[in-house]
């Protein structure tokens, strides 16, 4: 009988030598439609969310879903809804979302006032008196930022206008904030892809001897590189780009974050771009090599840490089974880490509209094996996922223990009712090679 120990072998032997998915060609920066025809593309994702809604009030036997915010005090679902062109809601923008059932049936939905005089309010008051939902959901949540986006003067608001039989009737039901905003419309895949190709060529480009002097240039040279090379490519951030140098105490501080760099280093990036209403986060390492002694390659012992990583994607993956929980699944990816010997952490999360966006969370960085509330929610079908972690590994080249830190962002996959890569995932360190420095570098960040 074959042991557990000797299947494992085999599985990575497998996955290492005919399972790789690191793309075998570099990453191209993509181009993306016109504004005008990325707001046309924007608005027509919106609609096909918007036509789910019905189905959604239904799940949770909701007749009605009211939003009542003011310009720059806006509900957190907002920013799933507006139209591509709006930058924030007007005066006092008002939104309820129905069944499309009674009197309702056939109307807008939502229906939406945007009012600075108070004459909202009599005409809510008399639609809901005709439709009479039984359950009116407020986002009044005191744990999800996606059902909780009410601001308390506004409720008092609501409270006032709406009078107490009308309040009797609101619930909280965070679950359809958390539904709406992480629910994925087919089309998104397609620029999604693109984008985290173009997020890869700026990684890619970033840790290269086209960037990088050994000895001169610094990680926040590195940094600002990128938020330069974005606005270049017409894409934007959601997180400052965090470009560090990899040594025992440089997590979860700022160890190694303003260094320069030199041969020998290990280096990492976090960072992510936005654009089209979409956000990608990805970490990646690095190696600069000693050219000045003549050496090609990266160590062996930084090698088996990336694969310990990538081994560490594959058992969160493999496990991460919609309808379960976030802890569940960080749970059963611990003990199956425990049992093929691999020390580390894993602290994945949603994206999309967001870079941390609505859904499950497996652990986070101060919470090892069990988080409170956003751990607890179920995974989504048709959602996407950054598969953020890392792998403890010694490096016997520097004789001390490093963190191999990586993160790629994973789409749904409906046909195998599973989980993967949108692009790839990094299985070999990028190499900063010195003697290969171009003369003319394609970017400088000015001093």
């Amino acid at each position: 009988m074959i042991s557990f120990n000797v299947v494992i072998f085999l599985l990575l032997f497998l996955l290492k030598t005919y399972g790789q998915l690191h793309p075998s060609g570099p990453a191209a920066y993509r181009r993306l439609p016109s504004l005008r025809e990325q707001a046309a593309i924007l608005d027509a994702w919106r609609d096909e969310r918007l036509a789910r809604i019905p189905a959604l009030l239904n799940k949770y036997s909701i007749q009605a879903w009211l939003i009542s915010q003011r310009e720059y005090a806006e509900d957190t679902v907002w920013w799933s809804v507006k139209d591509a062109t709006e930058y924030a809601p007007h005066r006092r923008t008002v939104l309820l979302f129905h069944t499309n059932t009674s009197t309702l049936t056939e109307q807008p939905n939502p229906l939406r006032w945007v009012d600075n005089t108070g004459a909202v309010w009599p005409e809510l008051r008399t639609i809901l008196r005709a439709y009479d939902p039984r359950r009116i959901a407020l986002n009044t949540d005191k744990d999800v930022a996606f059902g909780g986006g009410l601001h308390v003067g506004e409720y008092e608001v609501l409270a006032r206008e709406l009078g107490e039989d009308w309040i009797e009737r609101t619930v909280n039901e965070p679950m359809l904030g958390i539904e709406l905003v992480a629910a994925r419309v087919p089309g998104q895949l397609e620029y999604y892809r693109k984008l985290q190709e173009t997020t890869w060529a700026l990684i890619e480009e970033a840790f290269s001897e086209r960037v990088i002097t050994p000895g001169i240039t610094t990680t926040e040279d590195v940094e600002w590189w990128y938020r330069e090379t974005m606005l270049l490519l017409n894409v934007t951030t959601w997180n400052h780009p965090r470009v560090s140098v990899i040594t025992p105490e440089s997590f979860p501080g700022w160890a190694g974050t303003k260094d320069v760099i030199n041969e020998g280093d290990l280096l990492h990036v976090d960072f992510g771009i936005t654009a089209m209403g979409l956000n990608t986060d990805v970490q990646h390492m690095a190696y600069v090599l000693r050219t000045s002694e003549k050496e090609a390659d990266a160590p062996a012992g930084l090698k088996e840490g990336i694969e310990k990583a990538n081994r560490m994607q594959d058992i969160v993956m493999a496990r991460m089974k919609a309808g379960k929980t976030g802890n569940e699944i960080l749970k059963e990816s611990l003990d199956q880490m425990k049992a093929e010997g691999i020390e580390g952490q894993v602290y994945s999360h949603p994206i999309g509209d967001w870079g941390h966006s609505a859904g499950a969370v497996m652990g986070f960085t101060n919470l090892l094996e069990y988080v409170p509330v956003l751990g607890e929610l179920p995974v989504l079908r048709n959602t996407y996922y950054s598969i953020e972690l890392y792998a403890y590994s010694f490096v016997p080249e520097r004789n001390e223990t490093l963190r191999f830190r990586l993160e790629e962002n994973a789409c749904w996959d409906a046909e195998t009712e599973g989980w993967k890569f949108v692009y790839g995932r990094q299985e070999k360190l990028h190499l900063i090679n010195a003697t290969r420095r171009t003369l003319n570098p394609s970017f400088v960040v000015q001093p």
